[in-house]
């Protein structure tokens, strides 16, 4: 697992959370395999990675849901594996939301300020207040079945936070909302998170959703974490080929190295002929590599960059055939056959309200992008 450095001063203090060595089996499957992360106090911590990685394994232990079979989980410096979950200051907010049908909003968001024995006086305030912070007001003798999916979900939430935990573990909150209530919900929860300054860890499968939501994503495959990075080190610079593949589109071209000069590398590809790439860290004794080449990067013309363009003569440039066109509203995709044999996918804006710019299916086109957009993945 790689981790990119962030800003000095948000390494400062001592993380929230530690989580060290931590191993999980069941039978002879390995869920958690031996992971260790911290995440900071006031992070938005996203668990991003494919079904069964490992993923919701790790945030049922957090909640005390699972016991770890080695390893330590620290908040504030504590060791909280062995205290039952609701002596923890951690909650978690389910995927189906587990509200109680039989009680209304304000009986489900006092539900657990009931069991940890507050005053009722106290316990009334503090429903007032969660219902105003997910703006719920005139909802509150309401049962569930009577909300829509948006307004159980801040139900949901509401007494999550109730009992003002220092940890919140959010598990596909947002997985039943329909896409609009979702991008929206999105940008509350992280209005929300920022306002409290409480911690938040969501665990998704949702690309998008990790990329809009949190501060730092941690991907994980097969119980490890491949890399922990913000959004945009993680999809600018992934650390690996797997996570190259696994966040967004990209276009991997295979070869070997050519030459090197002055932190470049040519390389010899399979499909696509020579391509040069910026490599500041050059490979020390690889040979075999991978370029990873976002759809975005990748511009199409008639006859390729324009002379007036800032080195233009250093642009890798690729002949080839649209094979295939996309339209999605906002963009547009196209599947470049190129003359070499491999094939390329490109995204263009649809800047103009008119097709004038589009490419069709047959037409030659010249795909071309600089060496600073290729990352260069060790085999």
């Amino acid at each position: 697992m790689t981790e990119d450095a962030g800003d000095p001063a948000d390494r400062a203090g001592a993380p929230l959370l530690q989580i060290e060595s931590v191993e999980k089996r069941f039978g002879g499957f390995v869920a958690v395999d031996r992971l260790s992360l911290d995440i900071k106090a006031g992070e938005f911590f996203a668990l991003l990675g494919p079904s069964g990685c490992g993923k919701t394994t790790l945030l049922r232990m957090l909640a005390g849901f699972e016991t770890p079979d080695s390893g330590r989980i620290l908040l504030d410096g504590e060791d909280i594996a062995a205290v039952l979950p609701h002596q923890r200051p951690v909650n978690m907010m389910f995927q189906n939301y587990a509200l109680f049908p039989h009680l209304s909003v304000a009986d489900n968001i006092a539900f657990g300020l009931k069991r940890a024995g507050l005053p009722r006086k106290e316990i009334k305030a503090r429903v007032a207040e969660m219902v105003a912070l997910v703006r719920l007001e005139g909802l509150e003798k309401r049962k569930p079945d009577r909300l829509s999916g948006g307004q159980q979900q801040r139900v949901a939430l509401a007494r999550a936070l109730a009992r003002r935990p220092r940890l919140l573990l959010l598990d596909e909150p947002m997985a039943a909302l329909d896409k609009k209530l979702r991008e929206t919900t999105q940008l509350e929860l992280m209005a929300l998170q920022k306002r409290l300054g409480t911690t938040f860890v969501i665990v998704t499968h949702d690309q998008e959703e990790a990329m809009t939501v949190a501060d730092r994503i941690g991907v994980m495959q097969s119980g490890r974490l491949e890399q922990v990075a913000t959004p945009r080190q993680l999809y600018e610079t992934p650390a690996s080929r797997w996570v190259a593949e696994f966040v967004g589109d990209v276009n991997m071209l295979d070869g070997t190295i050519a030459s090197r000069d002055h932190g470049r590398l040519t390389v010899a590809t399979g499909g696509a002929g020579a391509v040069t790439a910026a490599a500041p860290r050059q490979p020390t004794e690889a040979t075999a590599i991978s370029l990873a080449i976002r759809p975005e990067k990748i511009k199409l013309s008639r006859r390729g960059p324009a002379a007036d363009l800032g080195h233009a003569d250093a642009m890798n440039r690729l002949d080839g055939e649209v094979a295939e066109v996309g339209y999605y509203g906002g963009l547009t995709s196209y599947r470049i056959r190129l003359d070499t044999g491999a094939t390329l996918l490109a995204k263009m804006a649809n800047t103009t309200r008119l097709d004038v710019d589009a490419y069709r299916t047959g037409d030659h086109v010249v795909a071309w992008f600089a060496p600073d957009d290729c990352v260069v993945l060790e085999k």
